[in-house]
């Protein structure tokens, strides 16, 4: 029976935390800031991005329940909505832009121009954003950036792991399965012949 960490703690485990950390201090992204860093922020944006939440009530509710479990998960800061709230409006969004892209080395996955072009397009009609958590412009494109990044990050555990599922129907495993303690890859295996949602016809090949 594996008893290591949770799938959520598996997939941050993919993140390049050093590159991440240099964004941070790029943009003094923690100048003064004593408590819930940049990275409980962005955790706690992937998990709302992956989990499919809809409001920083949302957010911290369902966090809350897991109490025993965010410490694991890599969140050491106290979630709660205004904490959550003032870091979307007031960290500086480009740490997050600077990290969404070239951080994640999108090129080095992708054979040529066009295929990075249908990624994004890909990414646009799939990134599910039913509502933005702040109405400031920074707290926009902050959880947009994040947003990106999360897609990207889960291409690159899908190449890495050699996983022949689509993008769309494992970030659907992922959605309910963030606090299981089971293996990624197995996991994600089971599922690989599940079909969710739209048919192959509407899913690019990225990974050919």
């Amino acid at each position: 029976m594996y008893t290591g960490k949770i799938v959520f703690s598996q997939l941050m485990n993919h993140l390049p935390i050093h590159t991440f950390r240099r964004c941070v201090r790029r943009y003094r992204g923690e100048h003064w800031i004593k408590s819930f860093s940049c990275l409980d922020q962005y955790r706690c944006m992937a998990f709302a991005r992956i989990t499919y939440r809809e409001s920083l009530r949302d957010i911290e509710a369902c966090l809350r329940t897991q109490n025993a479990k965010l410490y694991h998960m890599g969140i050491r800061g106290n979630v709660s909505r205004g904490a959550l709230a003032d870091a979307n409006e007031l960290r500086d969004w480009r740490i997050y832009g600077d990290f969404a892209l070239p951080a994640l080395t999108i090129a080095r996955l992708y054979k040529c121009r066009r295929q990075v072009e249908l990624f994004f397009k890909w990414i646009k009609r799939h990134l599910r954003i039913k509502r933005f958590f702040g109405t400031s412009e920074n707290a926009v494109k902050t959880q947009v950036r994040i947003a990106v990044s999360v897609y990207v990050l889960v291409a690159i555990i899908k190449k890495r792991l050699n996983i022949d599922a689509s993008l769309y129907t494992i970030l659907q495993v992922l959605s309910v399965t963030v606090f299981e303690k089971m293996q990624l890859i197995q996991m994600l295996s089971e599922n690989e012949n599940i079909r969710y949602g739209p048919t192959d016809s509407n899913q690019l090949n990225l990974f050919d």
